[in-house]
């Protein structure tokens, strides 16, 4: 049996939204083994992060919100490897803005759970920087990846359309700082963290 292990690859663009355009940079993340590999926001360059799965099976392609810098690349992904797209029910409005004639391949809701190479990947409802905003807790290795729903220093940003900032920190103290202490929280954008980090910071607000 093979080793799980968690990679990530640095991919960069342009985040579009309510008429503005940012350049970014994102964190493609991919859980798996040398088999299979299951790929959290596939952003900007599809050429990339197939050259990372290296050949081994996508069993899914899970979109933690539908803002286009995490979904932009990912029909195009999904066509190279036959995997289906994965994403919250609330964020297929915000998805259709983006890719109006491919639909997601299925929903996540708050309590599903993922596997890929034996290892458990359970979906929790986090909205607040979207309405379908989620994370994806590994509890056997550790980490929550939050996407832009929690980053080293603090909740994602609530200033566009659709985003609601009481909602965020209701979800990361609800969902997010309950999970123990070390586990390490890998974002959407920058550096990891830790919940226990984070808790810290967030009772100071």
């Amino acid at each position: 049996m093979h080793s799980v292990r968690i990679e990530n690859v640095v991919t960069s663009g342009t985040f579009s939204l309510d008429g503005g355009s940012w350049e970014v940079d994102n964190n493609v993340w991919l859980v798996g083994d040398d088999e299979e590999v299951i790929v959290i926001d596939a952003a900007h360059d599809a050429v990339k992060i197939t050259e990372a799965v290296a050949g081994r099976r996508v069993t899914a392609v899970v979109c933690t919100h539908a803002h286009n810098d995490h979904i932009n690349a990912a029909p195009a992904l999904a066509d190279r490897t036959g995997a289906p797209i994965l994403l919250h029910l609330d964020d297929h409005f915000l998805w259709q803005t983006v890719h109006k004639d491919r639909k997601p391949d299925g929903h996540l809701s708050h309590g599903r759970q993922l596997a890929v190479a034996g290892t458990e990947l359970r979906v929790l409802h986090t909205p607040g920087h979207t309405p379908g905003a989620i994370s994806l807790y590994a509890p056997g290795l550790g980490t929550v990846f939050t996407g832009d729903t929690l980053f080293k220093g603090g909740p994602g940003a609530t200033g566009r359309s659709f985003s609601d900032f009481p909602t965020i920190i209701r979800s990361i103290r609800d969902r997010l700082l309950g999970l123990p202490p070390d586990t390490v929280v890998r974002p959407g954008h920058g550096e990891s963290t830790t919940v226990r980090t984070e808790s810290a910071d967030l009772q100071k607000r």
